[in-house]
This record gives structure tokens, C-alpha cells and sequence, in this order.
């Protein structure tokens, strides 16, 4: 009988001892997830910030770091190289080749834009930033955006004649407002200092490199401005027809009229195709200009009727100074 009951209480102290054994062994094993748990996290949140400072300012030429900076079309690109130099990638949204009427950015370029820290907008509503600025800001809410228009005249563009299908001035009460600004060396000049200002609030300890950068490149687009005034006026041009109507601003600066053929992305109708031929052969126009991402059917028609050639003119150049020049070259021959 005690031989049972001491039985008994050896199992009884070695089941304790084991139960012991069992839940100081669990407590250790908890104590030790906990830490690894703990510093897993750490360790994550360390790196996602490594990720990000270096997505966002990256190693610049000399060592130093630099912005990561969005625009929408590619003349931008070089404004924002000749403000920041090497302190800048530039992400351009509408590559070359493509429309900022009709383009939808990619995957990779979303992904881009998450890496930014700037995004300077043409802002004048431009049909690419009317469809997905909102889209774009949305993928990175902590991106700076800058309006470069901000100060620009904006003016009416064309409307389409419902008799005709031919371009026309719009007319009172209409909303249609021309997009593109940058082709004014004067509205340049605006979008070159309103980019100026969002580099150097989201950098302000290079401000002062950007001021003289910026400085400089003024003044280049100052000699390009009386430079365009003075081959305006010693070639007489008074009237350029251009089948997308993207001149209208550089046209107002400089006193000359723009012909557009296509209007709100349509062509004109047949009875249209020939009262623009009658305009030109009115207005000597011996070269009707097309832009690279259009259809050049109409202006062909047109200029084989007239006699004339067409010449093609891009708006979106990433080169903005010889562009224009280039630009003012073919008016002035046409």
C-alpha cells in the first residue's frame, strides 16, 4: 500500500517537474519569437526608409544627392535640367513619339512616379493632366506639385465651323482653351520661374544654384525672344497654316495669324478643305505645317493643291531652344 502511494507521488512530482520543464521552455520559446518578431519589424520599417531616401534622392555627379522630378512633356525636361543640372532626374510622362492628347502612362511610369518628390505640371489643361493629374498625385500624396502656368495668360483656341468643318477663332462665349504655352519663349520664361520656385522649396539648401542657373538660362530665352522679333518682322510674316492648331501662343506674341486645319482632333470636312485652299492662295501660303504625331492627309491635299509642300514642326522637342529655332526657320521659309 505505501509502495503504490509512493508510486503514485513519484509519478505526481515527475509530472510536475516535467510541466515545469514544459512551460519554462514555452515562456522562453514565446520571449525569443517576440524579439525576432520585434526586431523583423524594425528591421523593415529601416529598410522601406532606405528604399525611399534613395529612390527620392538618389547620388548626384558630385557626390551630393538629388531630386527625383516628374513633368509631363519633354520640353520640360530641359527646363528642369537647366534649373537643377546634375541634382535632378528627370521623369518624363509623354515620351517621345506620343500625343499629351491621347497618352496613358504606363505601369513603369506609375512606379516612377511613387519615387518622386516633385511634379511640375504643364498645368494649362493639357489633356494628359485633365485625365490623370488626380490619378498621379494619387500614387504618391507626399509629391510636391508645381503649376508652371501659373501667371500665363491663358487664351481661347479654335472651334470647328459647323458649315464648314474650317478652324475659326472662338468665338464669345466659348471655353476652349489652348494648351500650349510653352511654345511662347515669353510663357517660357513663367514656366522656367515657376519651376524654379518648386525645386527650391523641395530643396531649399540648393536654392541659391538654382537662382543663378535659372538666371542664366533667362537670359538665353531673352536672345531667342528678340531674336524671333527680328526675323518676324524682317520676313514680313503675317499668316501660317498649320494643321494642329499648337501655335497660338507663339502666333499672339508675334503678331502673326494661325490657320489651323483639323480642330478638337477632326478633320474639315470637304467643303472646309477647300475654303482653306482658297485661303491660302489669298494669303501666298506656299507651306502648310504638320506636326510629327499627326496625320498629314489633309495638309497634303491642301499643299498639292496650292503648290506648296508641307514641313513638319514639332511642338515637343526635348531641346526647347533649338526647337523653337527650328520652328521660326520653317515659318520664315514657308
Amino acid at each position: 500500500m505505501k509502495k503504490k502511494k509512493l508510486d503514485g507521488l513519484q509519478i505526481q512530482v515527475s509530472g510536475m517537474r516535467t510541466g515545469k520543464k514544459r512551460a519554462g521552455r514555452s515562456e522562453h520559446d514565446l520571449r525569443i519569437m517576440t524579439i525576432c518578431v520585434v526586431a523583423g519589424i524594425v528591421m523593415l520599417l529601416m529598410a522601406a526608409g532606405c528604399v525611399r531616401q534613395q529612390e527620392t534622392a538618389a547620388p548626384a555627379a558630385d557626390g551630393t544627392t538629388h531630386l527625383t522630378v516628374a513633368v509631363t512633356i519633354l520640353p520640360q525636361k530641359q527646363f528642369v535640367e537647366r534649373i537643377a543640372g546634375d541634382r535632378a532626374r528627370v521623369i518624363v510622362l509623354v515620351p517621345p513619339g506620343a500625343s499629351p492628347h491621347t497618352h496613358e502612362p504606363t505601369p513603369k511610369q506609375l512606379e516612377d512616379i511613387s519615387s518622386a518628390s516633385v511634379y511640375v505640371k504643364v498645368g494649362s489643361g493639357i489633356e494628359f493632366e485633365r485625365a490623370w493629374m488626380d490619378k498621379l498625385a494619387g500614387v504618391n500624396p507626399h509629391m510636391t506639385v508645381v503649376d508652371s502656368s501659373a501667371g500665363v495668360p491663358l487664351i481661347t483656341g479654335y472651334h470647328e465651323d459647323k458649315e464648314t468643318g474650317a478652324g475659326q477663332d472662338a468665338g464669345e462665349g466659348e471655353t476652349s482653351i489652348d494648351p500650349h504655352i510653352w511654345l511662347s519663349p515669353k510663357n517660357a520664361r513663367i514656366m522656367v520661374e515657376n519651376t524654379r520656385q518648386g525645386l527650391a522649396q523641395a530643396d531649399p539648401s540648393n536654392e541659391a544654384e538654382y537662382r543663378a542657373n535659372t538666371d542664366a538660362y533667362l537670359r538665353e530665352l531673352d536672345a531667342l525672344d528678340a531674336e524671333i522679333t527680328r526675323e518676324i518682322s524682317q520676313k514680313q510674316i503675317g499668316t501660317i497654316m498649320v494643321y494642329h492648331p499648337a501655335w497660338s501662343y507663339f502666333a499672339c506674341d508675334y503678331g502673326i495669324v494661325q490657320i489651323p486645319i483639323e480642330t478638337d482632333g477632326k478633320d474639315p470636312s470637304p467643303a472646309g478643305i477647300e475654303k482653306l485652299i482658297h485661303q491660302a492662295k489669298a494669303d501666298n501660303i506656299t507651306v502648310i505645317f504638320a506636326s510629327p504625331e499627326y496625320s498629314t492627309k489633309s495638309a497634303d491635299v491642301i499643299a498639292r493643291e496650292i503648290g506648296g509642300s508641307v514641313a513638319l514642326v514639332d511642338p515637343l522637342e526635348e531641346d526647347y531652344l533649338k526647337n523653337i529655332r527650328n520652328a521660326l526657320e520653317a515659318f520664315t521659309r514657308g
